[in-house]
Formats: structure tokens, C-alpha cells, sequence
């Protein structure tokens, strides 16, 4: 099973980010269902570890936070933008938050992250996009501010890999108090 812990993004947010698809030759949209904010990957694990992983997020304490997601930005890659995503703005109780997700699943015998955490929703992946094309879209979008939302529980995700697209499934769900 295939895991990674995010937050799944209400509907009314997913359709603000949708309207930010624009014919983009070279760009591969997320579908609106997978539009989310993940915290943590953990990738493949067998279905004791993913038990260990449930019980080990079922014992999260945290506060329910706000989240706005504000500007655009991309990934690179040997020197190609692989991704474009939307940011999130600075917020203390989602570093936190994302930090309690970390050490719960340490405790549950996953290994450490070694990326730093950079808070995004990823929009489309990007195939040899002309770089004027996508600079003018950038700019097009780069004011893009989203509705300010509010964060009350986490979600398990498993992630199925498909031909043309990863599916998710909302696996369980962790309340914020």
C-alpha cells in the first residue's frame, strides 16, 4: 500500500485552484478529486506497518488552524520546471502541525524525511513546456489568492499509480480538536 498524509481540500477551494487551468500545451492538470496538500509521503509499506502508521496518527493532539493558499510556483529539475504548484501562506500552526505528523510516524518506525517541507498544492505536471508560455501563464496567475479556509482534521491517503494518473483514497481521518 502506497501512503501519504495530507489534507484533502474542500471542494469550494479545489474549484477556485481548477479555474486555474488554462490550455497549457506541455502541462498535465491534476484532476479537481486529487487536488491536496500533502504533509507527509511515506510511500509503500505493508499493511502492518500501515496499521502502525493509523495508530500512531490516531494518537495526534492538535488545534484546528486557518490556511490560505496565495501566489504560484514551480519545481525544478536539472535545471526543467517539472511542476507547478500553488503556495500556501506563512503559518506557525501548520509547521506545527506538519512537525507532530513527522514525529508520529517516526514513532512508528518510518524513516526521517530528509527534504525540507515546502507547503504547496500541486496544480499540473509539466512536459517540455515552452518556458515563454509558461512564464506568461505565471504572470497571468501570479496574484492568485485563494479563500482563507480552516484545517480541522488530517487525512491517510493511499495512492494508486496509473497509466494515465494517480488515484487517491482518502484512507482515514484524524480530527483537529
Amino acid at each position: 500500500m502506497r501512503l501519504f498524509v495530507g489534507i484533502d481540500l474542500p471542494w469550494e477551494l479545489r474549484g477556485e485552484l481548477a479555474a486555474l487551468r488554462v490550455a497549457l500545451p506541455g502541462a498535465r492538470w491534476v484532476a479537481e478529486e486529487n487536488l491536496h496538500l500533502t504533509l507527509r509521503f511515506i510511500g509503500e509499506v505493508p499493511p502492518n506497518q500501515a496499521e502502525d502508521i493509523d495508530v500512531a496518527l490516531h494518537g495526534l493532539r492538535g488545534r484546528k488552524f486557518p490556511l490560505t493558499l496565495t501566489g504560484l510556483g514551480t519545481h525544478c529539475r536539472k535545471g526543467r520546471e517539472t511542476a507547478l504548484w500553488a503556495g500556501v501562506e506563512r503559518s506557525p500552526a501548520l509547521e506545527h502541525v506538519q512537525a507532530k505528523v513527522e514525529t508520529a510516524l517516526q514513532r512508528a518506525g518510518q524513516p526521517p524525511e530528509r527534504r525540507r517541507f515546502l507547503p504547496h498544492v500541486t496544480l499540473a505536471r509539466l512536459d517540455a513546456l515552452a518556458e515563454t508560455r509558461l512564464a506568461g501563464y505565471m504572470q497571468a496567475h501570479n496574484l492568485f489568492r485563494a479563500k482563507m479556509i480552516e484545517i480541522d482534521h488530517l487525512t491517510l491517503f493511499s495512492s494508486l499509480l496509473c497509466k494515465e494518473a494517480a488515484v487517491y483514497t482518502a484512507e482515514e481521518s484524524y480530527p483537529l480538536g
